[in-house]
């Protein structure tokens, strides 16, 4: 766990010409949640804990508070994104009630389109706050008040068992809905065969592919896979992903159901 320094907490002069960059909103936002006694941690995840930062990262900030907080750390947070800009677009994503999870994604007029706020607001008592490290990658903490909140040890045998779940739901998936592209190619119905071939057959591969070599990320579909996969299985799986035309998808379905069964027996 780590703990930040008080220089990066200080919120540092913004020159209102120039473009906002991440460190400036994350400090910003630190320094203006901070000082609310019910405001517990706030840390950066993402792409900075993968050590894959580049100019198209978004920015991940995740904000403990006390269970009632929720929207008054809400309002701090929008306070202070409008004293650095304009918010050009807020999203609200919900979750299951009971999760404790609020989130909202934000732009700011003055930010890069790409350096969208992904916002999560997680209550204390919130089951899940995306800590582990084995799955979410190392938190990177502004602030973690009198370490309230806790890295929690990954369950592995529980995670076996949802991988081994998922596996078997998608075999059954599979088997009994694969047909349906099938059915529409013979119909000549091309668009809802494409359809029905990426949403039934490809997308049951790239979770077959995932659980084997990347069980950690089972559920994670194609987000990270150029990092996790093979190169070999990634440059087949675009081959796969494009189709050209009813014969293209003829020859592609072919090929990625067998390749799937294939999987199928190893996981």
């Amino acid at each position: 766990m780590r703990m930040t320094s008080q220089s990066r907490s200080k919120r540092t002069p913004s020159n209102p010409g120039a473009p906002l960059g991440r460190e400036e909103i994350a400090v910003s936002l630190a320094a203006a949640l901070c000082p609310c006694e019910h405001v517990i941690a706030f840390w950066e995840g993402g792409a900075p804990s993968y050590g894959r930062l580049d100019e198209w990262s978004d920015i991940d900030l995740y904000v403990v508070v006390e269970d009632d907080w929720v929207e008054h750390a809400f309002r701090i947070t929008e306070k202070c994104l409008r004293s650095l800009s304009p918010i050009k677009q807020k999203y609200v994503v919900q979750h299951p009630e009971g999760s404790g999870i609020f989130q909202a994604f934000y732009r700011l007029s003055r930010a890069s389109e790409y350096l969208m706020i992904d916002l999560a607001i997680l209550k204390m008592s919130a089951p899940d706050k995306y800590l582990e490290p084995e799955i979410h990658g190392p938190a990177l903490f502004h602030f973690n008040k009198e370490n309230q909140v806790r890295i929690p040890r990954l369950d592995r045998r529980e995670h076996a068992k949802k991988v081994r779940a998922a596996s078997k739901r998608l075999k059954e998936r599979f088997e009994l809905f694969n047909c349906f592209v099938q059915k529409e190619i013979n119909r000549g119905n091309a668009l809802e065969a494409a359809d029905l071939y990426h949403r039934v057959v490809y997308g049951s591969l790239v979770d077959a592919l995932r659980i084997k070599h990347s069980p950690m990320h089972h559920d994670f579909r194609t987000r990270y896979i150029h990092y996790e996969l093979p190169r070999k299985v990634t440059a087949r799986l675009q081959d796969l992903y494009f189709v050209g035309d009813v014969r293209d998808l003829q020859r592609k379905y072919d090929e990625a159901s067998e390749w799937f069964r294939e999987v199928a027996k190893t996981i």
